[in-house]
């Protein structure tokens, strides 16, 4: 189990869902882990479940605070071998109902952050590196009330093209993992009602030729081989991990 052998990872929107499985399979493997959170209480409980983890807070919205966050792996990693730009959220409903601070939220940590990941990470990764970049099948759907979601995740597909073509020559390989519908805490934070929630993956369920969410364990899965020098000759790409749901 040695697939990243004393690779050093940073992954954002770590201390819970896909982030926190992935840091358990990338410590598996061998590598050398630090793990940030935007959520005290959240990165403290994944520092408990991880112990000898490096665990930051930092909200990848801010420049100021993702350059503060590199800066913090440096010192506890000395350099990075993979970044995993995790850290995204979700708001959910009619464009019309959208109100600017809902849009700059979601614009701000799912475009922005992934930017500022990339941008502050790449220094430090002196002898290249992979990237990966968590981004959602909604960037390719038309799914009523994912107006804003589903484009700041276009944007963020978006940016792996690019700086993966900007980035390589420096022998750092930009990629991005993109789950279908997955049991994580962030359908929680949409601020719906329980039983809209349940409604409302029950009807995602329907849907999904394999008939149900995936598992963070899954997507991370994903991630690990994108991280890895399995996928040494991947670039720009994105992997689909939805059940079959876009492909079927």
């Amino acid at each position: 189990m040695d697939r990243l052998k004393d690779k050093r990872a940073l992954i954002t929107g770590g201390s819970s869902g896909i982030g926190l499985a992935t840091a358990r399979r990338f410590r598996e493997e061998g590598a050398r882990i630090a793990i940030a959170g935007r959520n005290p209480a959240a990165v403290e409980a994944a520092a408990a479940e991880l112990p000898g983890v490096a665990t930051m807070v930092a909200d990848v919205g801010r420049r100021s605070e993702v350059a503060t966050l590199m800066e913090q792996a440096r010192r506890e990693l000395g350099g990075l071998d993979v970044l995993f730009a995790n850290a995204g959220i979700a708001r959910i409903g009619p464009a019309e109902a959208l109100d600017d601070a809902t849009i700059d939220e979601v614009l701000t940590i799912n475009v922005k952050g992934v930017l500022y990941s990339i941008l502050e990470a790449a220094p430090l990764m002196t002898d290249g590196g992979s990237i990966v970049v968590t981004t959602s099948v909604n960037n390719r759907m038309g799914m009523a009330g994912s107006s804003i979601y589903g484009a700041s995740k276009a944007a963020a597909r978006s940016l792996v093209r690019i700086l993966g073509r900007e980035l390589v020559e420096r022998g750092i390989r930009i990629n991005a993992v993109s789950p279908g519908p997955v049991e994580t805490p962030i359908y929680g934070k949409l601020g719906l009602p329980q039983a809209t929630l349940d409604g409302f993956a029950a009807d995602l369920s329907r849907k999904i030729p394999l008939g149900r969410f995936g598992r963070p364990e899954e997507i991370a899965e994903v991630a690990l081989l994108l991280a890895s020098d399995e996928s040494s000759y991947l670039v720009g790409t994105e992997i689909v991990a939805d059940g079959g749901w876009t492909q079927l």
